[in-house]
């Protein structure tokens, strides 16, 4: 797709410096521009690239004033970055805005959708699914019967969205996700063998929510595992049966939750944390990469390290630790003159 400097001007409300009809296909960053792309610029310690960027246009703040030549061609507007976050949106938008049925697929006779859904090529959509409007289901999804799916809702390429699961409204389920498969249920018997406990639950996920490309997030045994409205999930997390994580909470990639945990509101779960089932954590509580939680979390704490602390007295023990070896030389010098002295 290509746009000129007019037609981007005119989605961010822009001034046009240069060129008016110049086209762009593409997008770099400043330093790294050519020919043919867009870029922008917003932190002035990049301001030195602009005389000598290739980029076709430049989006710049309306305060910027050249010092010296140059040859992009630039679109002034009140916020640099935001108006290119902007415009990302806008382009995606675009990218993604397809509609109809492509062939072969499979859609149940029992099922529903909305006007302008999109479904691509090798997508199965079983028994009584019902899908919104503006739907986009892309090629190789499966979508098992009984599923709800809500409006403005985005389904990558190779999503599993597994039977009885609910996918609310304006959300994005990433390649490679799996939503609804059973959760790790097993009991043991008199021989030592493990028998499938049967997972009957579901999967809820409110409006808002993104999934990243091959999280998981187990059905629940009972009742639901439930994913609140606005929550951000990172690509390759685990989530099993029956938990629950509170609204706008955000969580990194790798990160793996144990069942029947329950996580608060507003919380920021860094990468590869590991939390162990049946335990609460409170609101807008933040955990550092790589911690283990193994109890519950009142709200407000701040944590790091496995078992982890509280933050605070992570630091000050990390001080110890990092000095370990010297300390215990210091106080093998202090037993020798005690013991000399004896």
């Amino acid at each position: 797709m290509k746009f000129t400097a007019t037609q981007i001007a005119g989605i961010l409300e822009g001034d046009i410096i240069g060129n008016p009809d110049v086209e762009v296909s593409k997008l770099s960053k400043i330093e790294e521009g050519t020919e043919g792309s867009l870029t922008f610029l917003a932190n002035p310690k990049y301001k030195p690239y602009i005389y000598s960027t290739k980029a076709s246009i430049t989006i710049v703040n309306k305060t910027f004033e050249a010092e010296n030549d140059i040859t992009t061609t630039l679109i002034k507007v009140e916020d640099a970055y935001k108006s290119f976050s902007k415009l990302l949106e806008y382009y995606n938008q675009v990218k993604l805005n397809k509609s109809g049925i492509e062939q072969p697929s499979f859609i149940s006779e029992t099922a529903s959708y909305g006007e302008n859904v999109y479904v691509g090529a090798f997508t199965y959509i079983g028994d009584k699914v019902k899908i919104g409007d503006n739907v986009k289901i892309f090629p190789s999804a499966y979508i098992g019967d009984n599923v709800t799916i809500g409006d403005n809702t985005i389904v990558f390429s190779g999503a599993k969205i597994y039977s009885e699961s609910y996918i609310g409204s304006n959300c994005v389920i990433n390649s490679g996700a799996i939503i609804g498969a059973d959760g790790f249920g097993f009991a043991p018997n008199e021989k030592g063998e493990y028998s499938k406990v049967p997972q009957t639950g579901n999967v809820i996920i409110e409006d808002y929510v993104d999934i990243g490309a091959a999280t998981t997030i187990d059905r629940a045994t009972l009742g639901s595992t439930i994913i609140r409205k606005g929550v951000k999930l990172d690509n390759q997390i685990q989530i099993a049966h029956n938990v629950e994580v509170g609204k706008n909470t955000v969580i990194a990639a790798q990160t793996g939750v144990a069942g029947s945990t329950k996580i608060g509101e507003n919380c920021i779960i860094g990468g590869q944390v590991g939390i162990v089932g049946h335990i609460t954590i409170g609101n807008n509580v933040k955990i550092q990469a790589q911690s283990g939680i193994g109890r519950n979390i009142k709200d407000n704490e701040v944590l790091q390290g496995s078992p982890a602390l509280s933050y605070g007295d992570f630091n000050k023990s990390y001080v110890y630790f990092k000095n370990l070896p010297k300390i215990v030389k210091d106080i093998n010098e202090i037993e020798k003159k005690v013991n000399g002295n004896n």
